[in-house]
């Protein structure tokens, strides 16, 4: 009997392997790829898709570029990738605003954010509490407790309306029935500027660039907002272990590809982001950003997604936040 199979056998694995291999060849492009980053060099969001591009030469030896096409809150960026080939050839790697946020903010986008074809999500860094050292508080009880006695009278920045660190903090409030007031700037580094200076009293910022103030004690991270510790800064509770329950807000750094991508060049682009990813040195760059390396699944990317966007719609609705 296993004479009779081993031939047929033999032959079906043959063919098989000739099967991927060729499944492989088609979605490899033949022409340079392109990671469209719609915000700022600089920033977590432009570091880490350059960090991954490093590595991604040998899955495409065409080539791959990392190009900044930022504005309105994203929706560049994202508009030039909506209206790209849908060849496995262009990428939208952000953070959530353009993919799950902005068409709850706006009243029309040039994009629909619900098109696009999951591809991964590349890390996900936690937001967290910032507060001024002029404030007299040393954990998240007592700023709580300071914000209540104190209504209207403290004030918080952001990167902008309708950032996250903007909805972090509307999120905060909502849970906590506190008030502040609203101080939107552009971008994370004036933001940071001024909450060192004491001109702006708190700040829910992304770990990755709070950190080193902290640890330089410019400034104080009450609580970060995810289920568990960072590593960037294990000593400092997350909300929920600091008393505040149901405060997650992390920022998610996707992949997604245009509407009608095949499902091939969707799936050897997972593949070989997530091989980067799982690499040591990759690891350590992206804690060196405070970013957790994910490379989930196109599936798992997909309900990601859509959970947060949802979340987001909610806090949205109930705080009426709005962006010309």
């Amino acid at each position: 009997m296993n004479r009779l199979f081993a031939r047929p056998l033999a032959k079906l694995l043959a063919a098989a392997a000739m099967a991927a291999a060729c499944v492989t060849a088609l979605a490899q492009p033949a022409k340079p790829v392109k990671f469209i980053v719609p915000f700022p060099a600089g920033g977590t969001a432009d570091v880490l898709p350059r960090i991954l591009g490093e590595k991604l030469r040998t899955a495409y030896p065409a080539g791959l570029v990392v190009e900044n096409k930022a504005g309105a809150g994203g929706n560049i960026g994202a508009e030039f990738v909506a209206r790209a080939d849908a060849d496995g050839t262009t990428f939208l790697v952000s953070p959530p605003g353009p993919i799950a946020i902005n068409h709850h903010l706006y009243k029309s986008l040039p994009f629909d954010p619900t098109k696009w074809v999951p591809v991964t999500v590349l890390a996900t860094v936690p937001n967290v509490l910032d507060v001024s050292n002029k404030l007299p508080v040393k954990d998240l009880p007592e700023f709580i407790a300071y914000l209540k006695a104190n209504p209207g009278k403290v004030s918080f920045a952001s990167q902008g309306n309708g950032s996250t660190s903007h909805l972090t903090a509307m999120l905060f409030m909502q849970l906590t029935g506190t008030r502040m007031i609203h101080v939107p700037y552009k971008g994370t580094a004036p933001a940071l500027v001024d909450i060192v200076g004491g001109n702006v009293d708190v700040f829910f910022d992304n770990i990755s660039s709070s950190a080193q103030f902290h640890i330089g004690n410019k400034l104080k991270v009450l609580a970060v907002a995810d289920e568990g510790r960072s590593a960037a800064l294990p000593q400092v509770p997350t909300f929920a272990e600091a008393g505040l329950k149901g405060m997650n807000a992390v920022t998610f750094f996707t992949m997604v590809a245009p509407p009608g991508t095949p499902v091939a060049d969707v799936a050897y682009a997972q593949k070989a982001v997530s091989a980067a990813l799982a690499l040591p040195d990759v690891k350590q760059k992206f804690a060196d950003q405070g970013a957790e390396p994910r490379g989930w699944s196109p599936d798992q990317t997909g309900q990601f997604i859509r959970s947060e966007s949802d979340k987001w719609s909610k806090v949205i609705k109930s705080a009426n936040v709005t962006v010309d």
